[in-house]
This record gives structure tokens, C-alpha cells and sequence, in this order.
């Protein structure tokens, strides 16, 4: 009878150990298969003058869907040479014409292209400055022509204001004295060199001037001789979470899209 009783408590003993591995195995599982361990996370590709808008639907769509967002920047021209490079990404943003090259060539889904918005080209001054005259086409050429040094975009580097501009200047009849006093930036901000005093007029896209701390938008380039870009995107055709990279482009196309592109200094379509 003792021996049957001591067989028992062993046996008891044991269930109790197992169920507790058993337990525990159904918990790990448990937190393995948490909603984050199937969470995305998305690489967006976007020329610099969208980089704001980009960024301003990035907090709310990783908050309500769980996925992740990560935003690179650059010229159109490098980011043209980022892509025809081989670079994977889930969505990028670009002017119609480089995107429309893309769907052609099967590096984008020909269904998820989708204009976004405009920008036109201004003028900014470090915070502080006296504001230059620049409502009529004679009045900013004289602005220009006052500045000590004047920041843009390197044409060479691929940035459409750079282009643009160095082309405005020749037909202003001005391209030898700004090429003269030119603060030419390769990517980014041309007005972070108003704040560090290496020039004391920046143009470029109006979305990439108001983010630059220090700096005051003296407003845009006279209608005349305004030179607005369009950007687009699109997801990449070899994107592996081609539905998540959708529903982000789905959040800059839809309710309350264009409030949003307006805020950073941009035009819906």
C-alpha cells in the first residue's frame, strides 16, 4: 500500500512538472506570435522637397498599423542613380517623368503610380534679416545681384531647383555674376548656409526652405518666372510587403492628404 501511494505522489509530481513545461512552452509561443513579430518595415525613397510631407504621415500610420518607416532623401538625380543602381526599396517618390520611366521598366507597379503634389521655388533669409523686394521679375534679379553669396542647389548634383535656376540666372543675363558669389550644396538644405553664415540668400523648393530652423521664407518666385516640380510615387514592383508599402502611399493620396501637403509648403495636384 506504500509502495502504490509513493507511485502516486511520483506520478502526481511529474503531471505537475510537465504541465508547468507545458505552460510555459504556450506562453513563449504566445508572445512569439505577438502582432510586432509580423510587423513590416517599409523603405521609402523620396526626393528632398517631399522629405517633410513624407516624414508628416510616418507617426500615425506606425501607430495605427504597427509597421515601421524608414525615409531616405536626396536629389532627383540621385536618387535616379540610387534606383537605377539596384537599391531596394517599398516606395519612392519622384517626378512623374523618372517615375513613369520606372513603370516602364517593371521597378515600379505600373497601378500604384499616383501624383501627390507641386512645389514652386523661393527665396529665404536668415531669421532676423531685413526682407528683399522680390514681387516682380527686375526686383528679385536686383535682389540676387545685392547678395553677398547666394546657396542652391549644385545642378551637377541632380537637384531640379539647381537646374532650374542656373538656367534662370543665363536668361536673366545674370549667370556670371551669381556663378561668381554661388554657395553650391549637393543635397539638403540650401538654407542651413543662411544660419551659418556662408550665404545671405537661399533659393530653392519653398517644402525645403520653411524646415530650416533660423530662417525666414521671404516668399516665392515671381509667377513670371516660377518653375513648379511635381513629384509622384509608386511601390517598387520587387517590394516584399508590397500591401504595406500601398497603404502608406494609400495615406498620401487620401482624406486629408492635401491639408497636410499644403502645411509644408506645398501644392496639391
Amino acid at each position: 500500500m506504500k509502495m502504490k501511494t509513493e507511485a502516486k505522489a511520483t506520478t502526481g509530481v511529474a503531471f505537475r512538472s510537465v504541465a508547468r513545461v507545458l505552460g510555459g512552452l504556450a506562453c513563449t509561443t504566445s508572445l512569439a506570435f505577438t502582432p510586432a513579430a509580423f510587423a513590416d518595415t517599409i523603405k521609402v525613397l523620396t526626393s528632398g522637397a517631399f522629405k517633410q510631407v513624407v516624414l508628416a504621415f510616418v507617426p500615425a500610420f506606425e501607430a495605427e498599423t504597427g509597421n515601421k518607416v524608414e525615409v531616405a532623401d536626396g536629389t532627383a538625380g540621385a536618387l535616379q542613380k540610387r534606383v537605377d543602381g539596384g537599391e531596394a526599396f517599398d516606395v519612392v517618390v519622384i517626378t512623374p517623368a523618372a517615375l513613369a520611366r520606372y513603370a516602364e521598366t517593371g521597378k515600379v507597379v505600373p497601378s500604384s503610380v499616383a501624383t501627390l503634389a507641386k512645389v514652386g521655388a523661393g527665396v529665404g533669409v536668415k531669421a532676423g534679416s531685413l526682407l528683399p523686394e522680390i514681387r516682380t521679375v527686375e526686383q528679385f534679379k536686383q535682389t540676387v545681384l545685392n547678395a553677398r553669396a547666394v546657396a542652391y542647389i549644385d545642378p551637377a548634383a541632380g537637384g531640379s531647383s539647381g537646374i532650374y535656376l542656373q538656367g534662370l540666372f543665363d536668361r536673366l543675363g545674370i549667370g556670371s555674376q551669381v556663378a561668381a558669389k554661388a554657395v553650391l550644396v549637393q543635397g539638403g538644405y540650401s538654407a542651413a548656409k543662411l544660419v551659418t553664415g556662408e550665404a545671405d540668400l537661399a533659393i530653392q523648393q519653398i517644402s525645403e526652405i520653411l524646415p530650416v530652423a533660423g530662417v525666414t521664407l521671404v516668399g516665392p518666385l515671381p509667377e513670371e518666372i516660377q518653375n513648379y516640380t511635381s513629384y509622384a510615387g509608386g511601390v517598387g514592383a520587387a517590394s516584399m510587403h508590397a500591401a504595406t508599402a500601398q497603404a502608406f502611399m494609400s495615406r498620401m493620396t487620401g482624406a486629408g492628404a492635401a491639408d497636410v501637403i499644403r502645411s509644408k509648403g506645398m501644392l496639391a495636384p
